[in-house]
């Protein structure tokens, strides 16, 4: 079972106004996920949208007319001061019925708003947070949301935690995984033995329904298709087989960087100028890769015991837009996308199985040969920084169009 189960609806900031149920699901099929989150249930309108158009059943998900499953799902931003320090940092929360939805929501309407935004923002502190949803119900899990990114992930530059123990401090015990984030992978967070007790998950955190945002991260799971057999496996690892990934070059906050003077830098460099930016003398956004350097305390490569399956993926319609030349929207990457789709059912078996023959009778032998170059992670980065994605760059490796 393939699952996405960080994702946002209309009413969240930044997002499609076409997100929809239906638009989500369309999507999700033709991505290849097998369960997705609902995203934004605290926000009146979008719970609305859920109980009108989604159906409890037996098995704690939700299933749509259609007999498509939704996992109940939404995502808090917590900004508060703890130590003399501002923190900002934003959780995950899964909840296995309606019920428990409503009393959640009931519980936050006790503290601020929630119509304002699908991800509302709230003055609690982690363990505060962890504890008031526990009391609701044992059965909520609660996930720290992409932990690396500077501005609102539990390890990131600008939260200032340097541990989850000291994020989470008696609450700690209740959480089970961490969400790797864009930016980072599994093999960045292996280098930190205090993350080896979690669980590491995946999802695209998608704010609209594209193919390029939807499924581009996704945790895979060999269980029985129910809330408690996911929520067993995230708790104690076993059924969780494995995770789709992004390269972490790919995501908007890899490197150092300051993007209104176009400077992205390696960790080593930014701390040669004082994490400062060479061209405008102001601070330097820290990304991912320098976080994780500052913390970890195993060596680049280390692997775990028992580690769970990574999968390297980059969206089909990146790989076809950066062969073509063409706009990752534009009718040419859609045309070439729709061929390749309706010739071998979903995107993630498009990228994960097919074979170069029968890729290549089917579209560009260079579009087949970068499928192919992605899966087995021999492409290369511009690494993006500071807000801005990560590019492909042109494969040497492509002049030659018969190792496969």
């Amino acid at each position: 079972m393939i699952a996405d189960l960080h994702i946002h609806g209309k009413y969240s900031r930044a997002c499609s106004k076409e997100l929809t149920l239906d638009n989500l699901e369309k999507w999700a099929k033709i991505k290849g996920m097998d369960l997705l989150g609902t995203g934004d249930f605290t926000h009146p309108g979008w719970i609305k949208h859920l109980k009108e158009n989604l159906i409890e059943d037996h098995t704690g998900f939700l299933k749509s007319k259609s007999g498509f499953p939704f996992m109940l799902q939404t995502e808090i931003s917590l900004i508060y001061t703890q130590d003399g320090k501002g923190r900002r940092v934003h959780n995950l929360i899964f909840a296995p019925s309606l019920e428990i939805v409503d009393q959640i929501t009931e519980a936050f309407l006790k503290r601020g708003r929630i119509d304002y935004d699908g991800r509302p923002i709230f003055k609690i502190p982690c363990p505060e947070f962890v504890e008031m949803l526990k009391e609701i119900s044992k059965d909520i899990e609660i996930i720290p949301a992409h932990i690396w990114t500077p501005y609102f992930g539990v390890l990131g530059n600008n939260s200032y935690f340097n541990s989850m123990k000291e994020a989470f401090q008696d609450q700690e015990k209740n959480i089970h995984a961490i969400e790797t984030g864009l930016s980072s992978d599994p093999e960045m967070n292996w280098r930190l033995s205090q993350l080896d007790r979690y669980s590491l998950v995946s999802f695209s955190d998608l704010h609209s329904f594209w193919p390029w945002r939807i499924g581009r991260e996704a945790t895979l799971f060999d269980i029985n298709e129910d809330y408690k057999n996911l929520i067993k496996a995230i708790r104690t690892k076993q059924g969780l087989r494995g995770t789709i990934e992004v390269d972490p070059a790919y995501g908007k906050y890899h490197l150092d960087g300051h993007r209104s003077c176009n400077v992205s830098l390696e960790p080593k460099d930014a701390l040669k100028s004082k994490n400062i930016c060479p061209k405008c003398n102001k601070p330097l956004t820290i990304g991912v890769l320098h976080r994780v350097e500052e913390l970890a305390d195993r060596p680049k490569g280390y692997k775990p015991k028992n580690a769970k399956e990574v999968y390297h993926l980059i969206p089909l319609s990146e790989i076809i837009s950066t062969v073509t030349k063409k706009g990752v929207s534009t009718k040419a990457v859609w045309d070439e996308y729709n061929k390749i789709l309706n010739r071998f059912n979903n995107e993630i078996n498009v990228l994960m199985n097919v074979s170069f023959e029968d890729l290549k009778s089917i579209t560009d032998p260079k579009i087949a040969k970068l499928i192919l170059n992605v899966r087995k992670g021999k492409v290369n980065f511009e690494a993006g920084y500071d807000g801005v994605y990560g590019t492909i760059k042109e494969p040497k490796a492509q002049k030659g169009l018969n190792d496969f």
